[in-house]
């Protein structure tokens, strides 16, 4: 959860999970750092469409078989720039990092 306290408030008001094991301390996230958490209604990966799209994005850089636990801190930050500079047609071919930015200046 510390990798979300630098976040601004707005840009961490809530967070919707799939089933899966590696989130079960979502209960910690509003007591912790006031995020509510959401899940996912079992078989329905179009309710986290752009999820679903990330993960598609990713698996071109972490084929299924890959053991993210053996991945270094700069290795998963270098993959974490590349899809996060990469400009969208749906953000008006932006990158989701200028539009994140964007997005929270005007939070402010």
């Amino acid at each position: 959860m510390d990798v979300m306290e630098p976040l601004p408030q707005p840009a961490r008001k809530s967070i919707t999970f799939d089933r899966g094991f590696e989130f079960r301390a979502w209960r910690k996230l509003k007591s912790g750092i006031g995020t509510e958490s959401w899940f996912c209604d079992p078989q329905a990966p179009w309710q986290k469409g752009s999820i679903e799209n990330l993960n598609k994005r990713a698996r071109r850089y972490l084929p299924r078989d890959t053991q993210l636990a053996a991945l270094s801190n700069r290795n998963m930050k270098a993959i974490c720039d590349h899809l996060n500079g990469t400009p969208r047609k749906c953000l008006g071919w932006r990158t989701p990092t200028e539009a994140f930015r964007e997005e929270m200046m005007e939070l402010r």
